[in-house]
């Protein structure tokens, strides 16, 4: 399950990750409650376009991101990405401890930490497998997530009891000291081990290149577009968790950041399984996204906070399980020399949609509550899970029927 930790540096790398990914849960989960309770009158539309101006970056800058990657030095690029998301982590912070903040400073700086996430995204994703051995990609990309998740069990709690003690504006300072963590890493990883990918050189059409590379492979196209519907609609809860914790039941900013870390423990779960796995598989992909909104749709109708509250693990673990399976099936099997501009592609997908759904889902919720919101990204997620089986056993004449697959994810076998 741990076998890519035997690599130092990726050691170095997950320890670097773990500190700065707790501190950026932080930040998430302060912003929005900046946003939700202190510079408006729980507007659920406002905290939503923070949200979508945070991954809007993502769709615009996307595809020039990935081949960045593709054609620098990896490290370096994380170097000044890093660096540039720890100075908006600071700058928020100030401006919030000093009483200067407004809503228009948080959506400007959310643009620019879009802008770095952007670009940080792709050469953070594609980094792994030039620090780890191709047999142990799988492995460490799973880890990965875990790493993420594990932040995320522990930075929204931290962040709750931070916020409920001093306020918003440390949790956005602590952020931007995370960030000394993975720089440090980043310096501290022996060059010699680093298998660099082949670099593009420049030249012209290098981006329409991945767009073609991405339209001639079904599988690949498959992937995108139940990534998109799932992460446009369905993977809001950095906004619906705030809203159904402030709106719905109540309960102030200690029990909205046990929200996320209650959830995050379905998300670790998940992780920790696909650790175990030797490689992916389509059927984790597939029925991981119909579980995903069908537990989401289910954590819309808890009548309490505690029953809500432990609905969120299973949402979390599906969510979990076809994240990582779409990203490891994406990582392996592209060329080197393509990964980074595919994987920001792909990311492009998963989190460029928000720009689009967070204001939608959160005019929803304004409009019809927050548990419509929810319901509405569980129910359409369900629906292209759904569809995407049918079309699944259609395209591949090698499918296993639909009768035995069902019975061998319900008994969840981790392989």
């Amino acid at each position: 399950m741990f076998r890519a930790l035997s690599i130092r540096n990726y050691r170095l790398w997950v320890i670097g990750a773990l500190v700065s990914n707790v501190g950026t849960w932080m930040q998430r989960v302060a912003q929005d409650w900046l946003v939700l309770t202190e510079l408006t009158d729980h507007d659920g539309t406002a905290t939503g376009i923070v949200t979508g101006l945070q991954f809007l970056p993502v769709l615009v800058l996307g595809p020039y991101a990935g081949l960045i990657a593709d054609r620098y030095d990896k490290r370096k690029v994380l170097l000044c990405t890093q660096s540039f998301m720890a100075v908006c982590a600071l700058v928020l912070g100030v401006l919030v401890i000093t009483d200067s903040a407004e809503l228009w400073h948080v959506y400007l700086l959310a643009t620019a930490l879009g802008i770095g996430s952007a670009f940080d995204a792709p050469a953070r994703q594609a980094f792994v497998s030039e620090i780890v051995p191709g047999s142990y990609l799988t492995n460490a990309v799973a880890l990965n997530s875990a790493n993420f998740n594990l932040a995320r069990l522990a930075g929204p709690g931290i962040a709750g009891l931070v916020i409920a003690a001093f306020g918003t504006g440390p949790a956005f300072l602590i952020n931007g000291a995370s960030f000394i963590a993975v720089l440090f890493s980043l310096t501290a990883l022996d060059r010699e081990q680093i298998t660099a990918a082949t670099r593009v050189e420049r030249g012209r059409g290098q981006i329409v290149e991945g767009f073609r590379f991405v339209r001639g492979r079904r599988d690949l196209l498959l992937i995108f577009s139940l990534a998109f519907v799932v992460g446009t609609f369905g993977l809001n809860f950095q906004l619906t968790n705030a809203m159904m914790a402030a709106e719905v039941f109540g309960v102030g900013a200690g029990e909205y950041g046990i929200l996320g870390s209650v959830m995050a423990v379905g998300t670790f779960a998940g992780a920790l399984l696909a650790a175990r796995r030797s490689r992916p598989r389509w059927r984790y992909i597939i029925f991981g996204a119909v579980f995903f909104g069908a537990s989401a749709l289910a954590s819309a109708l808890m009548p309490s906070y505690t029953l809500f509250m432990l609905s969120l693990v299973p949402v979390g673990l599906f969510a979990l399980t076809f994240l990582n399976s779409c990203n490891v099936m994406v990582q392996t099997s592209v060329p080197g020399h393509y990964r980074a501009r595919v994987l920001a592609l792909y990311l492009m997908v998963v989190q460029g949609g928000t720009p689009l759904g967070a204001p939608l889902v959160g005019w929803l919720a304004t409009l019809f509550g927050p548990r419509m919101a929810v319901g509405v990204g569980g129910g359409l997620s369900l629906i292209a899970g759904v569809l995407a089986v049918v079309m699944w056993q259609k395209y591949r004449a090698d499918a296993i029927p639909l009768r035995r697959q069902m019975q061998r994810i319900l008994t969840w076998r981790a392989r």
